[in-house]
């Protein structure tokens, strides 16, 4: 399988090709009227190849497909992929990424594996629904992941406490914000999910039930949420998609209810704060991310509590490597831009961007202490195809290992 992998990496390569094909050929939602009569088509093949705690090595090959506006810009992304990995065989992947305007977006994901896994996500965006004072973001979910991990709740669960079992949700999560006046807004929110936790795809790992009893776990043997949230925010980012300037922070108030299909009532709070310093004309941009909250209740499900670990959080550390009832985290990164350079006919910034994680998870709040906290440090690579478009490599380096993680997108 990977000779046959590394064959069609060096063919794909080579194909890289510009075309330009008429608009009707391309129905919306691929175009639409920002694109002229003739659509400048750039196709991408590309390697997959990446390395998580929680999925071990994946390889693959995808082509990306990017569509061209009659300004020059991205506002398209159609990008199918084959990956495959020992747990769950081959992986057929379609992600689509549309951007009609500058304020409203559209972006799916479809996958299915030949073993265990599968996953169909849809998230639409628009900051100017209905008038430019309200904003809609709804996403929808049905997936299961067979990768997942549990080693208990707490910092000190350790490896030998790890586990293995399916995540098989689906779901809901819709806001929708209303603009007050210049830079602030206030959002409400509703989300649901439906768990359920079956047997893992990773051999010689413990199922999560067999170590784990819903006593000690709860919702380990599954569980319903239905919740309600509200969040007031202040930004004064110069974008909503990919900032490099200003600073945003939000609070949020979460409620869960036993009324409205909820399996246990708890409710929770965070508090996030994200700021951007450029500096020699944005080449160099100073990001920080700082977030902390709690969650309050009898028999909280554990996928409800706060988590640590994964390509937005400890970038050393697989998906929910630590849980608890309460978590603080801050992310300190310099993107730098090493050059503008046209790769495949697409003008893309090419950053470097070293990094350090730190974070802890713990029974409360007050109990923080500076030697609870674990670091990691890290560097990525980044291609940014403005205004809309990442791609990254992170690699972060925690006490149990490197872990690698790809994907589209700035982790915050």
């Amino acid at each position: 399988m990977l000779r046959l992998i590394t064959v069609q990496l060096s063919s794909l390569l080579l194909c890289a090709c510009v075309s330009m094909t008429p608009r009707e050929r391309l129905p919306y939602p691929l175009t639409n009227d920002s694109f002229g009569e003739r659509v400048k088509v750039v196709t991408v093949p590309l390697p997959v190849i990446a390395s998580s705690p929680n999925e071990g090595m994946t390889g693959g090959v995808l082509s990306a497909f990017l569509l061209h506006d009659k300004n020059g810009e991205v506002s398209t992304l159609v990008a199918p992929q084959i990956n495959y990995n020992r747990n769950f065989g081959v992986t057929s992947i379609l992600f689509g990424a549309f951007y009609p305007s500058p304020k409203r977006h559209l972006k799916f994901n479809l996958a299915k594996a030949t073993r265990v896994n599968e996953e169909y996500k849809v998230r639409y965006t628009d900051q100017e629904f209905l008038s430019d004072k309200w904003e809609l973001n709804a996403f929808a979910f049905d997936y299961t992941d067979g990768s997942a991990r549990f080693f208990g709740f707490g910092q000190a669960a350790g490896q030998q406490d790890e586990t293995n079992y399916s995540d098989r949700e689906f779901g809901y999560d819709v806001a929708a914000g209303y603009r007050l006046f210049d830079h602030f807004r206030l959002v409400v929110g509703d989300r649901a999910r439906k768990v359920s936790v079956m047997r893992g795809a990773v051999s010689g790992i413990p199922f999560t039930t067999d170590r784990f009893s819903p006593a000690s776990v709860p919702g380990v043997d599954g569980f319903g949420a239905h919740v309600q949230k509200v969040s007031a925010v202040y930004s004064t980012l110069n974008s909503d998609t990919l900032p490099w300037s200003g600073w945003q922070a939000a609070l949020t108030l979460e409620k869960s209810w036993r009324e409205l299909g909820s399996s246990a009532d708890y409710q929770g709070g965070d508090l996030e704060f994200k700021g951007f310093l450029p500096l020699s004309d944005a080449r160099y941009i100073t990001v920080v991310h700082f977030v902390g909250g709690q969650v309050v209740g009898d028999r909280v499900p554990f996928l409800e509590r706060k988590s640590l670990g994964g390509e937005t959080t400890l970038r050393g550390y697989g998906r929910y490597r630590f849980v608890d009832t309460s978590y603080l985290l801050l992310n300190l990164e310099e993107r730098i831009r090493l050059a503008r350079w046209t790769l495949f006919h697409v003008q893309a910034d090419w950053e470097l961007a070293p990094f350090i994680d730190a974070g802890s998870v713990l029974p409360a709040l007050g109990k923080a202490r500076s030697a609870n906290f674990l670091w990691n440090p890290g560097i990525g690579v980044r291609a940014v195809v403005r205004p809309n478009i990442v791609g990254r490599v992170d690699v972060g380096v925690g006490r149990e290992g490197p872990a690698v993680f790809v994907g589209l997108g700035y982790p915050f």
